[in-house]
């Protein structure tokens, strides 16, 4: 599939947070999970579960072992084959990607924090969770910047401005 125009794209969400109802999730989710799929040119069904701190606590402490809030945690639905540092991953062959939970409350706290929309910064953690349901980590410097340039170059794509820019 890889190369050629997207298949269908799915973004399907399941609110456990009603917070995220009026913070727009169902078309943030969309319209990152298609600009990150698109620019890969596959298509494939991403299920975006939008939770509180206390669930991704949980999620965390038993996915990961580290009993703490995070913004977004990922499960792919496929094991990724090996690529060289730096490289574009294997695309998955498979149309369900995987899952993502978004927390709503360390999301606005980041994106206060920051001093950016909060709309951009959850765009941008769907993106970056995105990449790794296709492949993609920053378990190394190499890969880090690879993944952080194709994180640049989708939000640009969707007018978001570099979240990795240095600020002062």
């Amino acid at each position: 599939r890889c190369g050629t125009m997207p298949d269908q794209i799915t973004a399907d969400c399941v609110i456990e947070d009603e917070r995220w109802e009026a913070a727009g999730l169902e078309q943030l989710a969309a319209r990152a999970v298609e600009a990150t799929l698109r620019w890969h040119r596959i298509g494939g069904e991403v299920v975006v579960m939008g939770c509180d701190d206390l669930r991704i606590s949980a999620l965390n402490a038993d996915f990961r072992g580290k009993p703490r809030a995070t913004n977004v945690l990922s499960w792919p639905s496929v094991e990724h084959l090996p690529h060289p540092p730096g490289a574009r991953p294997v695309m998955p062959d498979e149309d369900e990607l995987g899952d993502i939970a978004i927390a709503y409350e360390t999301c606005l706290a980041e994106a206060a924090a920051q001093g950016k929309p909060v709309a951009d910064h959850v765009t941008h953690l769907l993106v970056h969770a995105t990449l790794h349901l296709l492949g993609y980590d920053h378990e190394n410097d190499t890969d880090a910047e690879f993944m952080e340039a194709t994180e640049r170059a989708i939000l640009q794509d969707l007018g978001i401005a570099d979240p990795y820019r240095e600020t002062s």
